[in-house]
C-alpha cells in the first residue's frame, strides 16, 4: 500500500460524506437525468471531455498537487485502472491555475497515473461547471454511461471498495 494511502488508513475515521446524486447534494450537482457537459484541457493530448467518456462508466477525482488525500485517491484510481481500465474511463482533474501545469505534468509522472490528467477550467476553479462546487478535494464524481453523475464523494478519500460498489451495475 503507498504510503500516502496508509497514512490516511491508520488516521481517525469519520461518517461517510457521500451524497448520491438526488440525495441533499443534488441542488449542486446535475440533475441524473441531464448527462454532465463539459470539456477539461488535457495533459497529453487524451480528450477529457463528456463525448470521449460516454458509452463507458467514468471515474473522475478531483485533486490538488499539495493534497495528501488527493494523492491517496489517485493512487486507489492506478490500481483500480489496472484492473478495470478497458471497460471503465477514469480521469483525474487538477483544480489548479494554469500557471501550475508544470507541476501537474510532474504529478502525473511522478504517481504513474496512466489514464488522462487534465487541468480544470476556470468556471471550475470558480466553484461552478457541470460539476458544480469540486473545490474541497477530493472530490470524486461517478458518470454512468450516459454521463450522468451517479455517485459523489466530497472531501474525503473514497477507497476502492466502495467505488467499485457504486459501480456495480453501471
Amino acid at each position: 500500500m503507498p504510503a500516502a494511502a496508509l497514512a490516511l488508513a491508520c488516521g481517525p475515521s469519520s461518517p461517510p460524506l457521500v451524497n448520491p446524486v438526488g440525495g441533499d447534494y443534488a441542488a449542486a450537482a446535475p440533475a441524473p437525468s441531464s448527462p454532465a457537459d463539459f470539456t477539461f484541457d488535457s495533459l497529453d493530448g487524451r480528450p477529457m471531455s463528456a463525448e470521449a467518456t460516454r458509452g463507458k462508466p467514468t471515474v473522475l477525482a478531483f485533486v490538488t498537487t499539495g493534497n495528501l488525500a488527493s494523492q491517496a485517491q489517485v493512487d486507489f484510481l492506478v490500481a483500480m485502472a489496472r484492473n478495470d481500465g478497458d471497460r471503465i474511463n477514469y480521469a483525474a482533474v487538477a483544480i489548479e491555475d494554469r500557471d501550475s501545469r508544470e507541476l501537474v505534468e510532474l504529478y502525473k509522472k511522478a504517481l504513474s497515473i496512466p489514464f488522462p490528467v487534465a487541468m480544470a477550467d476556470p468556471q471550475t476553479l470558480a466553484g461552478g461547471g457541470a460539476f458544480g462546487d469540486v473545490r474541497g478535494v477530493p472530490v470524486t464524481v461517478i458518470l454512468d454511461r450516459r454521463g450522468r453523475v451517479v455517485w459523489r464523494a466530497d472531501g474525503r478519500l473514497a477507497k476502492s471498495d466502495e467505488l467499485r460498489a457504486a459501480l456495480r451495475g453501471l
